[in-house]
């Protein structure tokens, strides 16, 4: 018995498959200009006959022979716990938005902040900034060794971006600007965390999860324990795929 979960994200699109115990396959593609094509596509590598399929994300409407959506938030519920036991927050920095979500003692979704109105705060500045920089984002943490944090004034991108050409063009070292613009992005997330009554373990998911800087700069930031894993740009597949094999199960009693 399998089941398959999906994560149609705006930059990303992630799905895994499930058969109850572990994950057997995982798909990480890009979202591309054409949503309703790639979670297709990323559907097919997975398919397995009678498996059953749960699509989360901004596209999750989008794959017809999809069986159940379910929103985000429920599924990096279940995809963080499934991950790492014993946690009481999760933080999501997604390519279009950051997510704060607070587990109860039984890993069900008490409360949840997400900030789906600015750039600033997610995985797509980053980006940006690191173009500009003509550095990879997965170069991130070997760029980054041994540099001086420069504060990063602007919290919107566009101005953001225009602070950064202007310090390139007084010779600012570009490590020292992309530490700064990790610590940037950790504040304003820890800013938007805060806003709950946060304790506890912190699980750290979505693409950043995996730049060790920014995991560090969360922690200082949230002054909690912040941990993550190497699965945890997946977190929002994995939990759509915890949820189907329940259902697989019911359908098979």
């Amino acid at each position: 018995m399998y089941s398959i979960g999906i994560d149609s994200g705006s930059s990303t699109t992630k799905g895994v498959l499930f058969d109850g115990e572990k994950i057997i396959e995982r798909v990480l593609v890009s979202t591309g200009p054409n949503p309703r094509r790639t979670i297709k596509e990323v559907h097919e590598k997975l398919y397995r006959e009678n498996a059953f399929t749960v699509t989360t994300g901004y596209g999750r409407a989008l794959l017809e022979d999809a069986d159940k959506q379910v929103t985000e938030i429920t599924c990096h519920g279940k995809g963080a716990a499934y991950l790492s036991n014993d946690i009481s927050v999760i933080v999501d920095i997604g390519g279009q938005d950051s997510k704060v979500i607070l587990l109860d003692e039984d890993d069900n979704i008490k409360d949840f902040l997400m900030n789906d109105k600015c750039a600033a705060g997610t995985g797509r500045f980053v980006e940006v900034i690191m173009r500009i920089l003509h550095e990879d984002l997965c170069d991130l943490d070997d760029y980054v060794v041994g540099a001086e944090t420069i504060k990063i004034s602007s919290m919107c991108t566009v101005f953001a971006e225009s602070e950064v050409v202007s310090l390139l063009a007084e010779d600012v070292p570009g490590p020292n600007i992309a530490m700064g613009v990790i610590h940037s992005i950790s504040n304003r997330t820890s800013n938007l965390a805060k806003r709950l009554p946060l304790g506890g373990r912190v699980f750290f998911s979505g693409g950043l999860a995996r730049v060790e800087h920014v995991r560090k700069a969360l922690e200082e930031a949230l002054h909690l324990e912040v941990v993550t894993h190497e699965d945890a740009q997946l977190v929002g597949a994995i939990g759509a795929a915890v949820i189907g094999y329940k259902h697989v199960k019911r359908r098979s009693t």
